[in-house]
């Protein structure tokens, strides 16, 4: 495991973090999530597709800013927002953090449930209304294993760290985990698991070091979330 040098300090300053936000929420937000979206439904007339090839410009987006802003002017690697080894005992840790998250998540949506919220988005009710192996498949690339390595890299890799840096690391997961949420408007029924998800996400960062065990752990919790919409 490397030094826990890296959560006392980083070659950043608020120049590159304030700037990535406006990447996030002024650009992704806007152009990408309502401008480019409504270009991809047009093309494809299908929700499903429209909505995977949106998460995958929004990857392409987010890690081009990421890479041109605060990598390659420093001179740093993937390496400096998490992407790297981490020791194999480990390995039993995430199941049980697998575990936690999924747990949470449950109560979570049945607590929201009993206001009368739900996790039903566009893209669910478009799989659940076409489901084959095809749109199951879509969904799975796009759910399991796109957006969990560009959000664990973007969200935890940099925004957690310079946060962890700067506020330490009960108010770094805190705001990293809102900032997270909030991305993912306009999908508000989600969020509540999102807040939930980022604080384990976060944390398993935090412990390791690396953010490859909280994408497999993203990456699985998305991919039985995606079979579950597809079996109901």
């Amino acid at each position: 495991m490397d030094s826990p040098g890296w959560k006392q300090k980083d070659a950043w300053t608020w120049k590159e973090f304030i700037l990535l936000l406006l990447l996030e929420f002024v650009f992704v937000m806007v152009a990408v999530k309502y401008g480019m979206q409504s270009i991809y439904q047009f093309w494809f007339d299908h929700t499903l597709y429209s909505g995977t090839v949106t998460g995958l410009t929004i990857a392409v987006v987010l890690m081009l800013g990421l890479y041109f802003i605060a990598l390659k002017p420093q001179n740093l690697s993937w390496r400096d927002v998490g992407v790297k080894g981490f020791p194999a005992s480990y390995w039993w840790r995430i199941l049980i953090w697998l575990f936690i998250t999924i747990v949470l998540s449950v109560a979570v949506v049945l607590l929201t449930s009993l206001v009368g919220n739900d996790v039903d988005n566009s893209k669910t009710e478009s799989l659940q209304q076409n489901v084959n192996v095809i749109t199951v498949l879509i969904a799975f690339v796009s759910a399991g294993i796109i957006s969990p390595v560009y959000e664990e890299i973007f969200y935890r890799g940099f925004i957690y760290r310079w946060l962890r840096v700067r506020l330490g690391m009960g108010w770094g997961i805190v705001f990293s985990s809102l900032i997270f949420t909030v991305a993912h408007f306009p999908t508000l029924n989600a969020m509540p698991v999102n807040f939930i998800t980022g604080i384990v996400f976060a944390w398993t960062y935090e412990k390791t070091g690396s953010i490859i065990p909280a994408i497999i752990i993203h990456g699985i919790f998305n991919t039985i979330a995606v079979l579950l919409i597809a079996i109901g």
